[in-house]
């Protein structure tokens, strides 16, 4: 049993992270968004009240397209936050803490180097992943010379139920769905040429626990399907899902200033040490995603058969 505290426990991926460690037993205690972790004291009080053993740090800004109009909270958030956190689990009995990064610090990347192992360069092209590697080197830095117990992951792409309409996945079907209750013949896209390595968010948990477990201190760990798709064809997928014969029509809008063409893991390093393999199917996870969005009335269309 691990006495665990989740940051960001509110969140998609901590709702899911939270269910996994009760059901595995453990003793969960939540860091919800009304504790700023940016605000120092809070995040030790919270800290000193569940005495965890593990703290699971997800609490952050994570939408990479928001990050470009407010940096400086993006890395106020992300960088100071996870300092705060780090500082507060050094006070109290030394927690293990599980810092959860991006795949995204690796930047633009050319095809010979797919896929990508932990110890490739880093380039993040955003503020969201300048903050994510800056998070890390803070995490990685209080390991090296503190002595601290500290762990990094970097997830690939994650989708699943409870995942908000502002990343791609959920984006997609969402107007699809809207498409199909209106009657509408077209929805807005924006750039759909980028490959993306998919894994489901209640696989990628179950890798966080497994770290937390077996992983070694000072280390970081790639969590990645090991293949990816490309985001025309998840589209077209969704398409014949939900509403056959939808056109979809770019809109310069919805695209990024700077966008990863491809992105592709190896999880062989988390695999050799948690023996963790990705157990959901990318068709499961998209119908997951599409009844959760019917089920949360988001869209007002009837699930598919």
């Amino acid at each position: 049993m691990i006495r665990a505290l989740v940051t960001g426990s509110d969140g998609f991926v901590g709702r899911h992270l939270t269910e996994h460690l009760v059901a595995s037993g453990d003793d969960v205690s939540g860091f919800d968004r009304e504790c700023d972790v940016t605000d120092r004291d809070a995040v030790a009080r919270q800290v000193r009240a569940a005495a965890p053993d593990v703290i699971f740090h997800l609490a952050a800004l994570t939408h990479v397209g928001a990050s470009w109009t407010d940096p400086d909270e993006t890395w106020r958030v992300n960088v100071a936050g996870t300092a705060n956190v780090l500082s507060a689990a050094r006070d109290e009995r030394s927690a293990l803490v599980v810092v959860v990064s991006s795949a995204d610090v690796y930047g633009v990347v050319g095809e010979a180097d797919l896929p990508l192992r932990e110890d490739h360069p880093v380039s993040p092209v955003s503020p969201y992943a300048r903050s994510k590697r800056e998070a890390e080197l803070v995490a990685l830095d209080a390991a090296r010379t503190l002595g601290q117990r500290v762990v990094v992951v970097r997830p690939f792409n994650h989708v699943g139920p409870g995942q908000s309409t502002s990343f791609v996945v959920p984006a997609l079907a969402s107007r699809l769905l809207a498409a199909k209750a209106s009657g509408a013949s077209e929805i807005s896209v924006g750039d759909l040429s980028a490959r993306r390595d998919f894994s489901d968010v209640r696989d990628v948990v179950r890798a966080y626990r497994l770290v937390a477990e077996h992983g070694r201190r000072g280390e970081v760990y790639n969590v990645a399907s090991g293949r990816d798709v490309l985001l025309t064809e998840v589209a077209a997928t969704l398409v014949d899902l939900i509403n056959p014969g939808t056109r979809l029509v770019a809109d310069p809008a919805l695209s990024r200033p700077v966008e990863i063409p491809v992105l592709r893991g190896s999880a062989r390093k988390l695999h050799d040490a948690t023996g963790w393999e990705p157990r959901i199917n990318w068709t499961t996870s998209l119908h997951d995603v599409v009844y959760d969005l019917v089920a949360r009335g988001l869209g007002g269309a009837k699930a598919p058969e």
